[in-house]
């Protein structure tokens, strides 16, 4: 178990700095779009870049309409700062001194869920507002969802076992 506790470690320091990068890019991409700084715009306007803070060097490219902004850019990059946030929080669960705890089961349904639900809302508020979804999309949305089933399983059985050390914690 000193080698589970060893690596869940070093994978929760790195999904954590990850999805602090992925937030932190989410909110300098915002900031820039709505004040136009860093940014400039491409091919007569059809194209748009997010640059390097105070450079030309172009960072983030996409095309120059609300709608992508917001729904496939945007949102796509914050969902993936909350999804390394929830990864990061899963991989502290196996780095506890105990395993089996309330906080671990919650941190198992948080990630199950947000793997199954989100990307379907995504690609639903997607369709509704732009009327097509990006290639590719579907299949990261059932890659999650797959992910979201598998990490209902673990969630399952971390609750069984939270029960059941609780069932024996009270006959001690």
């Amino acid at each position: 178990m000193k080698n589970v506790k060893i690596i869940s470690t070093i994978l929760f320091y790195i999904t954590r700095i990850v999805a602090m990068v992925y937030i932190l890019i989410t909110i300098y991409a915002l900031f820039s779009l709505v004040f136009e700084w860093s940014y400039i715009t491409i091919d007569n306007g059809k194209y748009f870049a997010v640059c390097y803070p105070f450079t030309e060097t172009r960072f983030l490219l996409g095309e120059n309409n609300w709608d992508y902004k917001v729904f496939e850019f945007l949102v796509p990059l914050g969902c993936y700062g909350i999804f390394f946030f929830l990864v990061s929080n899963v991989f502290n669960v196996f780095k506890q001194p105990k395993l089996f705890t309330k906080y671990g089961v919650n941190q198992l349904k948080w990630f199950c869920l947000a793997n199954i639900f989100v990307p379907l809302l995504i690609i639903i508020l997607t369709l509704i507002f732009t009327g097509n979804i990006e290639d590719g999309l579907e299949w990261i949305a059932l890659i999650h969802f797959f992910l979201g089933v598998f990490a209902y399983f673990f969630y399952a059985i971390f609750k069984q076992g939270f029960n059941l050390q609780n069932e024996q914690d009270l006959y001690i």
